[in-house]
């Protein structure tokens, strides 16, 4: 069952840069440096259980670098290819002592919904993006708090769910897929949700990470056939990311986060405050805020 998600896996790495790189040789985007710089940071501590999604909203908020209804697709985008290292080396590693239905449930039902939320997020208006990623950061800045303060579950030993639970974290990564493409990762509510359910949280990483990497796959490449992303961005995040992702898992492995992750919480909440005075001002204006900024798709 392993090597029936790898081998998909590595297809969907395949095709997925295939159609990445010839889109940027039709746009002529080159790499924004920037965002390499980006990428090399939030996808090394994502590796060691940071995150990146919330870092990432921040920093592409707080330095304007795209218009935020393209945040979260840009975003999703460009971060898929180091979430794809990542699920290598967790499946290869841990996936093995995950229950096989549990396992390719989850990436099955994450997959889906996110194709299906790819379309909603290009159609929405700009506020409602807006509210969403607030919301999403305010979420994050949270969950980070909470491990901070050591007041997360400690989940269980197990590597199964009972049929009921199975299910239910079925149907929640559908939901979870929906919103990674507004910008909302689904590692931190999986973890939660799996370590509350009795499991051993080192498994649901060969989960989160398959299924966001698979997923992302998908969904960017409906993203990119859309054409609403910034593909400088996409390819910094990119180029950046996956070196980072291979030091941090094979090499440093683990390191103290404890006041990294507070200053994230500064930086994300700053950037929820932002995003949610820019929705409330759209919605009263009914207007899309930076509809008119210039963007390389």
């Amino acid at each position: 069952m392993l090597i029936a998600l790898l081998v998909p896996l590595a297809l969907a790495v395949l095709l997925f840069g295939f159609i990445l790189v010839r889109s940027a040789i039709a746009r002529r985007a080159l790499p924004n440096i920037e965002a390499i710089f980006v990428g090399v940071v939030v996808n090394f501590f994502d590796t060691l259980g940071i995150g990146s999604f919330a870092p990432t909203t921040a920093w592409l908020k707080f330095r304007r670098l795209v218009p935020d209804r393209l945040i979260p697709p840009t975003m999703l985008v460009g971060l898929t290819p180091p979430s794809m290292t990542e699920a290598i080396i967790f499946l290869i590693l841990l996936g093995v002592l995950v229950d096989p239905t549990l396992l390719v449930g989850c990436v099955i039902a994450l997959l889906l919904g996110g194709l299906l939320g790819a379309p909603l997020v290009a159609r929405a208006r700009v506020w409602i993006v807006q509210l969403v990623v607030a919301i999403a950061l305010v979420l994050a800045a949270v969950a980070y708090t909470m491990t901070n303060l050591h007041l997360f579950p400690g989940g269980g030993t197990a590597g199964s769910l009972p049929l009921t639970l199975t299910v239910a974290a079925i149907v929640a990564n559908f939901v979870f897929g929906i919103l990674l493409n507004f910008g909302v990762g689904n590692f931190a509510p999986s973890l939660v949700m799996f370590s509350l359910m009795g499991m051993d949280p080192r498994l649901a990483f060969p989960i989160m990470a398959g299924g966001a990497a698979i997923t992302g796959a998908g969904a960017s490449m409906r993203h990119i056939q859309i054409g609403q992303i910034d593909l400088r961005i996409v390819l910094g995040l990119a180029i950046g990311g996956i070196p980072a992702v291979l030091v941090a898992a094979l090499i440093v492995k683990s390191m103290p986060l404890e006041i990294l992750r507070w200053l994230v919480i500064v930086v994300v909440l700053y950037a929820a405050a932002v995003m949610f005075r820019a929705a409330f001002l759209g919605r009263r204006e009914h207007r899309p805020e930076g509809a008119t900024a210039v963007v390389l798709d």
